[in-house]
């Protein structure tokens, strides 16, 4: 087998499955099948137009802008929101084509709810770590520094990327999930950084998720294979059972027939 065919198996084996899940939903349900992705990008889109508006950056920081220096009730209200608020400092096409691939790819495999789910837990784990680095300062493992706190979390790309892992795990892409591991905590040593970090976060808390989901699995029973036979009743469940012979009715008929009755005389 030549490296080409090798490598044109390997990538069939890893992208395979969900490629086809997802050729089969657009095929079925058309656009339908991608709602949530649809409106996560447009609400992206619409929200990085008013936050470089003179007037739209003041309400779009207030209502999901989130740091670590905020009490914490506030930032729990504004982290849904600071889903959809890109970073100011990229390019914002950048952010709309990794929603478009990764939440559309998530919410064929996973569901909407669920990819909703996981995108909101990556979020917010990576507004608690913010808080929880803060308070433990630099010279601790993991610490941040304490202009840290100022620094507005990461928007969308800590969900696209706890997705990314989350979706790979899930339909057995272990090389792809790895590679996106590798490539955040290269992310980090390269470049420190409060993003960087809360992506890292947000990895270790799909992780997480996905290891509980594997031991539970494992735990739960194997379902009853299909055609199987139901057990045999026990000898004392008063109905006849046939002896080695296959004449045990015969047997028990006799017996019966042998016993008097309350008229009969023996």
């Amino acid at each position: 087998m030549s490296r080409r065919a090798a490598l044109r198996r390997a990538a069939v084996r890893e992208w395979g499955p969900p490629a086809a899940a997802v050729r089969t939903a657009l095929a079925e349900r058309g656009a339908r099948a991608l709602a949530l992705t649809l409106t996560a990008t447009a609400l992206t889109a619409l929200v990085q137009l008013v936050q470089n508006q003179s007037w739209g950056y003041g309400p779009v920081r207030a209502l999901g802008a989130v740091r670590a220096e905020d009490p914490l009730w506030s930032a729990l209200l504004r982290t849904p929101l600071s889903l959809f608020v890109p970073a100011l400092d990229l390019p914002v096409w950048g952010a709309l084509a990794q929603i478009l691939l990764v939440f559309g790819v998530a919410e064929i495999c996973l569901g909407r709810w669920r990819t909703l789910a996981v995108a909101y837990a990556a979020t917010l784990a990576g507004t608690l770590y913010a808080r929880i680095g803060v308070a433990l300062g630099p010279e601790a493992f993991l610490g941040l520094p304490a202009s840290d706190a100022r620094v507005v979390d990461t928007g969308p790309s800590a969900a696209v990327v706890a997705l990314a892992v989350y979706v790979c795990h899930q339909r057995r892409a272990r090389f792809t999930g790895a590679l996106v591991v590798v490539a955040m905590v290269v992310e980090v040593l390269v470049k420190d950084n409060l993003a960087g970090r809360e992506h890292l976060a947000a990895i270790a808390v799909v992780l997480a998720v996905c290891g509980v989901r594997e031991w539970l699995g494992r735990r739960a029973p194997a379902p009853p294979r299909a055609g199987r036979r139901p057990p045999r009743s026990g000898p004392d469940d008063g109905r006849p059972h046939p002896g080695p012979d296959g004449g045990g009715q015969l047997r028990v008929s006799a017996r019966a027939a042998a016993v008097p009755g309350p008229g009969r005389r023996r």
